[in-house]
């Protein structure tokens, strides 16, 4: 994976401070058994450096395939996702703040289509990363299972 972000093209951004150490922040997106607390509800594995995962939405019956490529422990996640010919790019990283916090922030780019495709993809994916960051803040530093994202589109 390219370990660099394209010039052109749009960037989806979302952060948040988590007021835990960089490790349980890394450890929160690393860690399937957390991750499946606040994201998504099963992966076929950890975030592993090369590992081919499937993460699964049950509430939407929706998946993805998940290429990973470079993790630094606390410091960075860096994936690729979509069931698209095109799939975009993920980095997560974790900047450590003072009295023990933890800067998260998900930036992804990639996104490919026309305007209106793009401009939804990029409003749907800043949506998405940020209520996913809500729930791991809730769960971290509260312990509560918010059960923010699968809330977050109701079926009608």
């Amino acid at each position: 994976m390219n370990s660099h972000h394209p010039a052109q093209g749009p960037t989806a951004y979302a952060c948040m401070i988590v007021r835990k150490p960089a490790d349980e922040a890394f450890r929160a997106f690393a860690d399937p058994a957390v991750t499946s607390r606040f994201w998504f509800s099963r992966s076929s594995g950890p975030m592993v450096p090369g590992a081919e995962l499937r993460w699964e939405w049950e509430t939407y019956g929706a998946s993805v395939d998940v290429r990973v490529g470079e993790v630094r422990q606390g410091e960075l996640i860096r994936f690729e996702w979509g069931n698209q010919e095109q799939p975009t790019t993920v980095e997560l990283t974790f900047t450590p703040r003072p009295a023990g916090a933890t800067f998260v922030e998900v930036t992804e780019v990639g996104f490919q289509g026309s305007e209106e495709e793009l401009t939804r993809w990029l409003n749907d994916t800043v949506g998405g990363f940020t209520t996913a960051l809500c729930a791991m803040k809730a769960l971290l530093e509260h312990g509560i299972e918010l059960g923010a994202v699968p809330d977050h589109h109701p079926a009608p």
